[in-house]
């Protein structure tokens, strides 16, 4: 399935077992970063510009990023199989932990400070991992002015207009489309 130029050969269960990992280590909603630092840093699946125009195609669609992520890898290495076991790597970790957590809160209601101080420091955590993933993709993909420009519009659109992302997508996708789109003056 992995014959072509630039995707390596992985095997259904190497995909498996590495977004298990990640689904088993990446804690709050700082997993876009451990899913680039594992799939372009250490695994070396993809390079940083593959892996930002997958996330931007996670990042336009219904569902979860890591979960979408997980699928368009696993089926990039090795087709519908690689998805399939991408996609039951990355959420079967944290769905078993869910599922316990659920029991258990449901089992008692009182306030744990220590529990509350816990999550409350992952969570930060998981802020600073998405600030540091943003710069650095932030660094390799946006390099001239219109990048800045259509970057700058598309967080004004949700931050200041309060926007959805999916309208702001819509209204600055194709803007952006048409301004890089291919054109004789350029090549």
């Amino acid at each position: 399935m992995s014959d072509a130029p630039g995707i390596p050969n992985v095997s259904v269960a190497r995909i498996f077992l590495a977004f298990l990992t990640i689904g088993a280590t990446s804690l709050g909603g700082g997993v876009v970063g451990y899913l680039r630092s594992s799939l372009v840093g250490s695994l070396k699946w993809l390079d940083d510009e593959t892996f930002v125009e997958l996330l931007s195609i996670c990042q336009s669609l219904p569902g979860l990023n890591a979960s979408n992520m997980a699928i368009l890898v696993g089926d990039r290495l090795r087709g519908a199989a690689g998805a399939a076991a991408a996609l039951v790597g990355i959420c079967l970790p944290g769905g078993l932990i869910m599922v316990a957590a659920a029991a258990a809160y449901g089992s008692t209601h009182r306030d744990f400070p220590i529990v509350n101080a816990a999550l409350h420091g992952v969570s930060a955590a998981a802020v600073g991992m998405v600030l540091y993933v943003t710069v650095a993709l932030a660094r390799k993909t946006i390099s001239k002015p219109p990048d800045v420009f259509f970057a700058a519009a598309t967080l004004a659109f949700v931050t200041l207009l309060h926007e959805s992302v999916l309208l702001a997508l819509f209204t600055v996708a194709p803007v952006a489309a048409f301004w890089f789109r291919p054109r004789k003056d350029r090549e």
